[in-house]
């Protein structure tokens, strides 16, 4: 079987684990077996089916639509909320409300000032101070027992509770739901990767099962049947009416050429191109050039 880069044996433990452990580990393991597997498969098939689903017809979708939504929604209601609202309420706020608002917030500071502060300030200092030191005082004093009382009749009683009896039943407790729950992941764990293998090899063995059940007897009838059968008809069929269609439409063509003759006549040769001769330059034995003269030879006598 082909390694799929991680390591599929399973952790050893740790030498030395308590009877707990050995006791919930083999349950647990064949608990959490029997419930993996199946969601393993399915979790395979939905997670194929959703990233061929999100990469073909989501993605494109969500961001045309986002497009869209930018374009016909997002900026029209960006620009409306700014020119309609932002706008006014700004010059509303820097014209109106802060002015009337600085005014108000004077006028209520001063009244504030005249009507408790002062007022407030006196009886503090006459009246609520010296009741109040009084009464720490007295509340110091009280503290003091009902501290001693408490932790003599509280206190004390539930350190001893908690040393001798609730604190190594919360140990034990602890101990106990740290080894169910490191067992229930290594058992998720080891369960979830035998699960993939298991998934890997149905895979495998389906893609066998419809290799050899339908693609291996159509590629042998291809083969086999369908190509001599081709072969057979292109060269016992297929090329000899097509040499009797060429030599059919030969024959017509031949034919068509003879009445045509018969009744016509032979069709004229093509008369030959005249050559092009310039106008200025005209050619002749009448004809001035610098050798010749009215038709008489100029040219020098050749010397002995």
């Amino acid at each position: 079987m082909e390694s799929d880069g991680d390591d599929r044996r399973p952790a050893r433990y740790a030498p030395g684990e308590g009877w707990v452990t050995v006791l919930v580990r083999v349950p647990v393991r064949i608990v959490v077996l029997v419930l993996v597997v199946p969601v393993r498969l399915v979790w395979d098939v939905l997670t194929a089916a959703g990233r061929a689903v999100h990469r073909t017809a989501l993605r494109p979708l969500g961001r045309g639509l986002a497009r869209l939504g930018r374009a016909l929604i997002v900026r029209p209601l960006a620009w409306t909320w700014r020119t309609l609202v932002v706008i006014p309420l700004t010059w509303l706020w820097r014209r109106v409300l802060a002015p009337v608002g600085r005014g108000i917030g004077a006028a209520v500071v001063w009244l504030l000032r005249g009507l408790l502060v002062v007022p407030a300030r006196w009886l503090y200092r006459y009246v609520l101070g010296p009741l109040g030191r009084g009464a720490a005082r007295l509340a110091r004093g009280l503290g003091a027992v009902l501290g001693t009382l408490v932790r003599w009749t509280v206190i004390v009683p539930a350190g001893a509770l908690w040393r001798y009896v609730l604190g190594p039943a919360a140990r034990l407790t602890v101990a106990v739901v740290t080894v169910l729950v490191r067992e229930t992941g290594a058992a998720l764990g080891h369960c979830w990767r035998a699960a993939g293998i298991l998934s890997r090899a149905l895979g495998r063995l389906l893609g066998a099962v419809l290799r050899w059940t339908l693609v291996e007897p159509l590629r042998r009838l291809y083969r086999g049947v369908l190509t001599p059968v081709g072969h057979a008809i292109r060269d016992g069929l297929w090329r000899p009416v097509r040499q009797a269609l060429r030599t059919a439409r030969a024959t017509v063509r031949q034919t068509r050429r003879e009445i045509r003759r018969a009744l016509v006549g032979a069709p004229r040769a093509p008369r030959p191109a005249r050559a092009v001769v310039p106008r200025r330059e005209p050619a002749g034995s009448g004809t001035r050039t610098l050798g010749k003269k009215s038709g008489r030879d100029v040219s020098p006598p050749a010397r002995g």
